[in-house]
């Protein structure tokens, strides 16, 4: 089991804090086996058993409690001592208004609180209104590449770009490291793992009935990204292939998928106002395997698919991230920090010189000093062209400064 130690490691940084640390992302990308990690940890450190509160409400053990008023009682029959007491709440999201349960568990006993949760609900006003200041989050990302290399089922003799190519392929979701580089059982996992957010997080979470529409919606975000649209410009897609659907209605969509972490949209920023614009924006996938069975799998090996990649992989990376606009020119990632900005084209390759002509161009156009990037298959090392950096993909996704 591959420990992910940079989550772990923050939980450990949040141990008995004053805060509720919530650990959210997509369904299965590792919440679970993360926050038993977690729980190996705390028994190293000598916590009794019987001061670890365990639960995960996706098992038939907890089908029992079903609201807050539950939760609060199970875990208030729990706590028979003074010392502190560890709760630790797998996809309590289950529980109806879990948040108030676990607010008042807050006030009431000495406890160190842990949730996990596979929606932005988790994340919602209530929650934020009725715990605010006392929460500390954990978003968690499907493998990085590093993370992919060091426990899928590879031969021994594939070089790097092979291994590459398998999770330009096949993204980066725990199980799939487990099927023996079956390429069969691997699609049949991403397309089952796919209907289950669907379902579980998007249909009954907002009792959608339209399932046609949705499964259309979701082959025309795969076929567009790295694309600028809009609900409207949807929504008259749409029009064109016998929906009625309203742009309304598309945006409402848009957000529950967000919401399950199944897409993200990004928004343009503005570098000459120096405002975000509410109009337009791209949307990326939170998975490229997931993308790939939407879109095709034999069709993976696409600029969409690099851009894809590139955008996780710098939310992972822990950045803010927007699309740039400076006057007509577009830069595909404005990635930023506290102390930190960094602006990146994305191409498969920039041999062609019309291509690298078009990649600099964006760039050279914004007047400042921040760095500067072109990120490429190409094989480059310690490349710059008129002061940008030429990096090749690989290198990027395996040098995490």
């Amino acid at each position: 089991m591959l420990i992910r130690e940079k989550y772990l490691n923050k939980l450990i940084e949040g141990k008995d804090l004053n805060l509720i640390k919530v650990i959210t992302g997509v369904r299965r990308s590792g919440k679970s086996t993360l926050l038993l990690q977690y729980k190996d940890y705390l028994i190293k450190q000598k916590i009794e058993n019987k001061n670890i509160i365990y639960m995960n409400f996706e098992s038939a053990e907890f089908y029992n409690i079903r609201n807050y008023k539950d939760l609060y009682d199970y875990i208030k029959e729990k706590i028979v001592n003074k010392n502190k007491f560890y709760i630790l709440l797998d996809e309590v999201q289950n529980v109806e208004k879990w948040e108030k349960a676990v607010n008042a568990i807050l006030v009431d006993f000495n406890t160190d609180i842990y949730i996990t949760g596979s929606n932005a609900y988790l994340l919602s006003s209530e929650l934020t209104t009725l715990l605010a200041g006392r929460v500390l989050t954990i978003k968690i990302y499907p493998f990085s590449f590093p993370e992919f290399m060091s426990v899928y089922p590879f031969k021994g003799t594939e070089d790097k770009f092979e291994k590459f190519d398998k999770y330009l392929k096949y993204g980066g979701m725990p199980m799939i490291v487990n099927m023996n580089d079956n390429e069969n059982l691997i699609i049949n996992y991403l397309n089952d793992l796919k209907e289950v957010v669907l379902k579980k997080d998007v249909m009954n979470r907002n009792n959608i009935k339209d399932v046609v529409f949705l499964d259309n919606l979701i082959k025309y975000m795969a076929s567009v990204i790295g694309n600028l649209t809009t609900p409207y410009a949807i929504a008259e897609f749409m029009k064109k292939n016998g929906s009625s659907i309203t742009n309304e209605t598309v945006d409402s969509y848009l957000k529950m998928l967000e919401n399950a972490y199944f897409i993200y949209r990004v928004p343009r920023y503005e570098l000459k106002g120096k405002q975000l614009l509410k109009t337009q924006g791209k949307y990326y996938f939170i998975d490229n395997g997931i993308k790939n069975i939407i879109d095709g799998i034999s069709s993976y090996d696409t600029g969409s698919s690099y851009e894809n990649l590139i955008y996780i992989e710098l939310l992972r990376r822990g950045y803010e991230v927007y699309v740039g606009q400076y006057n007509d020119i577009e830069i595909d990632f404005i990635a930023i920090k506290p102390n930190e900005r960094v602006y990146y084209q994305v191409s498969r390759s920039i041999i062609d010189e019309k291509v690298e002509e078009r990649e600099k161009k964006s760039l050279l156009a914004i007047n400042d000093n921040y760095k500067k990037v072109i990120l490429t298959m190409d094989h480059v090392k310690d490349k710059q062209i008129d002061g940008i950096q030429v990096v090749n993909i690989i290198d990027f996704l395996c040098n995490d400064e």
